[in-house]
Formats: C-alpha cells, structure tokens, sequence
C-alpha cells in the first residue's frame, strides 16, 4: 500500500513537472516546492556532473563547487551506473551552447 502511495506521488510530481512551459516557469516552481539548501544541492550536483563530464579532476571541481569528495565521488558514480539521463542531457546542452 505506502509503495503505492509513494509511486503515485512520485508520478504526480514528475507530470506536473512536464506541464511546466518555460524556464522562468520552471524556476518558479522548484523555488515553490524546494527550500533553498535543497535547490542549491541540486545545482551543485549538476555542476559537478558537468565538470566530470568535461574530465575535470576532483580538486579542480571542489575547488570551483564547493562540493565535497563524497559529493563528487555518488555524482561519479551516478554518471557511470546511473540510467544515463542526466549524462544525455547535459551532452545535449553541450551541443546546443556549442552552436
């Protein structure tokens, strides 16, 4: 039953999410439904995934993050066994800033 409970949930969110328009819409929401420190995670979570995308060395990314190693090491390990996703789109954002 709580597997249940917290799948529709989850599903819930993630399609509000795909109703979201525009990138000021977007910020809004997450600045809505996020506190700060959880916001600033996320973004710092995805700077590393850039940056070890980019073969930036750990104290080149703590350095420039503020990211702890364990931080980048679970982003790492993310990238390397996660669904891929992320990696996907942060390559498509690459190819498009590059044009």
């Amino acid at each position: 039953m709580a597997k249940r409970v917290a799948r529709e949930r989850k599903i819930a969110m993630y399609k509000a999410i795909l109703e979201l328009s525009s990138l000021e819409d977007c910020c809004d929401f997450f600045e809505d439904l996020c506190a700060v420190t959880e916001l600033r995670s996320m973004e710092q979570r995805y700077e590393v995934a850039r940056m070890l995308m980019q073969d930036k060395v750990y104290t080149e990314i703590m350095q420039k993050t503020n990211a702890s190693s364990a931080t980048i090491s679970r982003v790492n390990r993310m990238l390397n066994s996660g669904t891929g996703c992320l990696a996907g789109i942060i390559e498509k954002m690459e190819d498009s800033e590059a044009d």
